[in-house]
């Protein structure tokens, strides 16, 4: 079979149009299966968490800037993975970054991995719950000392223990 010029060209081009597609907005090979410890169906996922931490642990959406309580939480203790209960982040690591979401300046050791993120038109790197794969928020590099980065968290993808509870 022989193919034309224009045939040869125009493959080539939708191939580019759609790999370009797929690098800016798509999730690319970073989101291949990653095994985790608590690995759930997404019907057990369904009844183990509400609709909006099923959005956002799950289906990596985002809560509305300003509406967790966990921004404004101020108390000592540990803030918990909302899927699986795995502690996560430290209050004496969060502070007020002024975005609307709770924000660290790290995740406790081991707890948190991060892939790149290139969902939107420019690369961003999201944080996930090491042991069930939660989307928890991204992290940027423009935070506080001593770390320098901003850990910017959904309220709803956590959980709070005070301290001594």
């Amino acid at each position: 079979m022989k193919m034309s010029k224009r045939g040869l060209l125009g493959g080539a081009g939708a191939a580019a149009v759609a790999g370009l597609a797929g690098f800016l907005f798509g999730r690319g090979s970073e989101a291949a299966a990653e095994p985790f410890e608590v690995d759930l169906t997404p019907d057990q996922w369904r009844r183990r968490l509400t609709p909006q931490q099923y959005r956002v642990l799950r289906e990596k959406g985002t809560e509305r800037a300003g509406t967790s309580p966990l921004d404004a939480e101020r108390r000592r203790g540990t803030f918990l993975c909302a899927g699986c209960d795995l502690p996560v982040f430290r209050s004496q690591d969060k502070f007020d970054s002024g975005t609307g979401w709770p924000s660290f300046t790290r995740p406790i050791a081991r707890a948190v991995r991060t892939r790149p993120d290139r969902s939107l038109v420019f690369l961003r790197t999201e944080a996930h719950c090491r042991r069930c794969g939660g989307h928890l928020g991204h992290v940027f590099d423009d935070g506080p000392p001593p770390t320098g980065q901003r850990w910017c968290i959904n309220g709803v993808a956590l959980k709070f223990a005070p301290a001594g509870s």
